[in-house]
């Protein structure tokens, strides 16, 4: 039995053989953490996490009881799913599932809600409604099981949806209030961001508005799209005091049916989108974006598009 005098000469207390460690956080994703990590919202898409839609979508006859615009056909909704994840695939990027274990709340599917990608790990959102409450454990169990490093649970009365954030630079983030990110969910979520020299601007939604993510997306490093009337001015100004040059959707028609707002950037002035909004493809295509589509109208009934199915987990940078 070693001396107890002899203990502090010992790696366990500071001694012979102790290797502090001395990287960040964000050094040791990749190594120690899974790989993930987001500081813009038009750099090259690495990796997303879908969850893949079942009988949940059938959980009531009526609709808008569970937030949903119309009754999903269940058979036709997962073949979609199922499109837009292999075009993920095709554009090079790693695919993620939920995989819940259980039946889920309805409206897992949207899991851009769910989470806020950092380049230090996730934020975890708290759903606004009691419809979709414990979603966000799912989501986190997940998470873990990737090894990504969840950073902040929001928590109190706070409420809190990944959608309502996005990132304008790596230094800058916009954050929106409204109906599904209240105040005190704000204040949380700037201060984590906070701790890591991000600037955060939180603006207003209007009322009758659900995201920022439905009002707002990023196709470049100064370029966004913007829906007129609904984007909030001061996030259009912070826009454009950065370098940005915003350009307005053409058709409204397209945007409310058609979710053509709703896409995901897949790299600089590349995105997918849903098909079937030949007005708007056209007038990102005439800014100099490349469109890839496919077909959600299925998935659009239950109130979200492409942006709203997708959790960002890791871009280039």
């Amino acid at each position: 039995m070693a001396d107890v005098t002899d203990t502090a000469m010992t790696a366990a207390y500071g001694g012979q053989g102790w290797s502090p460690r001395t990287a960040s956080l964000r050094q040791e994703i990749g190594g120690v953490w899974g790989a993930c990590g987001v500081t813009t919202e038009w750099a090259p898409l690495k990796a997303v996490l879908l969850h893949r839609p079942g009988p949940e979508l059938g959980a009531s006859v009526d609709p808008n009881a569970v937030q949903m615009l119309a009754q999903p056909d269940v058979g036709r909704a997962r073949s979609q799913h199922d499109a837009l994840a292999q075009a993920y695939r095709e554009a090079g990027v790693v695919v993620h599932y939920v995989e819940p274990g259980e039946t889920p709340p309805p409206n897992l599917m949207f899991v851009a809600d769910l989470m806020f990608m950092t380049p230090e790990g996730a934020i975890l959102g708290r759903p606004a409604s009691t419809v979709r409450a414990g979603e966000e454990r799912l989501v986190a169990r997940r998470l873990a099981e990737l090894g990504i490093p969840i950073l902040r649970s929001v928590r109190g009365t706070g409420t809190f949806e990944g959608a309502d954030a996005a990132w304008i630079d790596p230094e800058t983030v916009l954050l929106a209030r409204g109906l599904r990110t209240n105040a005190e969910g704000a204040t949380q979520v700037t201060s984590t961001l906070g701790e890591m020299g991000v600037e955060v601007i939180q603006v207003d939604l209007p009322y009758g508005t659900m995201h920022l993510m439905g009002q707002l997306r990023f196709a470049d490093r100064d370029l966004a799209v913007a829906w007129p009337k609904r984007t909030p001015y001061t996030a259009v100004e912070a826009l454009r005091a950065r370098g940005y040059t915003v350009i307005f959707l053409p058709d409204e028609a397209e945007a409310v049916h058609g979710a053509a707002l709703n896409f995901v950037t897949l790299g600089p002035r590349q995105i997918l989108m849903a098909a079937g909004n030949p007005i708007t493809q056209a007038f990102y295509e005439k800014a100099g974006i490349t469109c890839r589509t496919v077909e959600v109208d299925e998935l659009i009934k239950a109130a979200g598009g492409i942006g709203c199915l997708t959790g960002i987990l890791q871009r280039a940078g």
